[in-house]
């Protein structure tokens, strides 16, 4: 109403509240700094971060160069067409369902190249002893893995031996096995190792290796070999190797020259295993060669078992043995039949009811038809020469005076110098006539 009325009688207006002339301003909700652009082309605000404004568009040209290349229109982009949605799969009814089978698996190549099981062996070896002897049974088992016809039954005990028959009485407790198992065919005895300690005499008691004790050890040898022999058993007794400690080979050594008299005068086979665990010198050793050649660890560090080589070149004695008692074994009658129907005048041939498909018969009649050859001329025998000499030790001590040789012949004088001449004081030989360091002229 007051600016009104001075607008009406010609006063001027009162002058309107300038900014900055009052606190009363209303505040201001942002406040943006300039913008100022930096030379790398990007516009920075002064305390905020740094944004990038994209480039402006050119408006395209109607006139280029020759040099200038002409920039190629660019195809609008073609949205793909429309596809329906594929309606959601049926599931088929529980009844037309297939019901799931799990594939078959794999066989193991491993298990299929295993050693086949030995069914129904047509040969069975036992093998009687202490703990070396349970050795024994594990390095046979290797060495017939592959065969089939063999078993090896275990029937050792470890603390065992033929003093002690408290603990087991070998005699006794091989004939009962005997008795409850006909079939063995062979039977290994390895006791020995545990048996240098006193023995029973009724109530007394003698000292390990005494007259009287080696008197009572061999009685108990031969009631263990009997058992053996009154069956006909094959039977190979392998003595003790050499052990770490030096008074127990001692006495080891002394059992087995006691046994092996035994086991020999009565028939049986004794396998002398002493030179495989030895060296040069007959003393004990830890490694080896095995039973390929190649120098293996034989013993265990107790010094008296040995390790899975060791078992194995100890099984290889008696593996010889055996053998050797396996192929000493009557042959079957199997080719009798064939040989006396060969030999047989009458026997059948093809004019004898033998049928044409025959194979076996019409080689007997051909064989039987055709004469005898004569019998070749005796081959003469030639000496056989030794494959190698006596083998001598490189360091052996000397065995002659002044280290001569043995084979050497004595040296006589020299009557003309000429060694004396040649060989000490390294002049040259004088030129005989005609040999080849003459150089005389005319020659000869």
């Amino acid at each position: 109403m007051l600016g009104a009325g001075a607008a009406l009688l010609g006063l001027p207006a009162p002058a309107a509240a300038q900014w900055g002339d009052s606190y009363d301003r209303p505040q201001q909700e942002y406040y943006a700094p300039p913008r100022r652009r930096a030379r790398d082309g990007y516009y920075r605000d002064d305390g905020a971060s740094a944004r990038r404004y994209p480039p402006q568009q050119e408006a395209p040209r109607q006139f280029y160069w020759p040099w200038e290349d002409r920039p190629q229109a660019v195809e609008p982009r073609q949205e793909p067409a429309y596809r329906p949605s594929r309606p959601p799969r049926q599931k088929p009814p529980a009844s037309a369902q297939r019901p799931r089978t799990r594939p078959d698996r794999v066989p193991d190549t491993a298990a299929q190249q295993k050693p086949p099981q030995k069914v129904e062996p047509t040969t069975q070896i036992a093998v009687f002893g202490d703990s070396l002897a349970e050795h024994l049974s594990r390095g046979l088992d290797d060495a017939f893995e592959d065969n089939a016809d063999v078993l090896v039954v275990n029937r050792s005990r470890g603390d065992s031996g033929l003093v002690r028959q408290d603990v087991v009485d070998w005699a006794k407790a091989a004939e009962d096995y005997l008795k409850a198992n006909p079939k063995v065919n062979y039977a290994l005895v390895m006791l020995g190792v545990n048996d240098r300690q006193p023995i029973r005499d009724g109530d007394q008691m003698q000292e390990a290796l005494s007259p009287r004790w080696r008197e009572i050890y061999q009685a108990r040898v031969d009631a263990l070999v009997k058992v053996f022999t009154d069956r006909k058993i094959p039977l190979i007794w392998v003595g003790t190797p050499p052990v770490r400690g030096d008074s127990l080979t001692t006495a080891l050594a002394s059992i087995n020259d006691l046994v092996r008299e035994r086991v020999t005068k009565a028939g049986a086979t004794y396998a002398d295993i002493w030179p495989g665990f030895v060296d040069d010198r007959g003393r004990y050793v830890v490694s080896g060669p095995d039973v390929e050649g190649q120098t293996a660890k034989l013993r265990t560090s107790d010094g008296v078992h040995f390790t899975h080589s060791g078992a194995r070149k100890l099984a290889h004695f008696a593996d010889v043995e055996l053998k050797r008692l396996m192929g000493n074994a009557a042959p079957g009658a199997v080719d009798q039949p064939a040989a006396s129907i060969a030999a047989t005048p009458g026997g059948p041939g093809l004019d004898g009811g033998a049928k044409a498909d025959d194979t076996a018969a019409i080689d007997r009649q051909i064989t039987a038809m055709l004469p005898s050859l004569p019998e070749p001329p005796g081959i003469p025998t030639l000496p056989v020469k030794p494959v190698a000499g006596p083998v001598v030790p490189l360091g052996r001590p000397e065995v002659s005076p002044g280290g001569a040789l043995m084979s050497g012949r004595p040296g006589g004088e020299d009557p003309s110098g000429a060694v004396e001449r040649t060989l000490q004081r390294g002049a040259a030989p004088l030129s005989q006539p005609g040999r080849a360091d003459d150089f005389r002229w005319p020659p000869g």
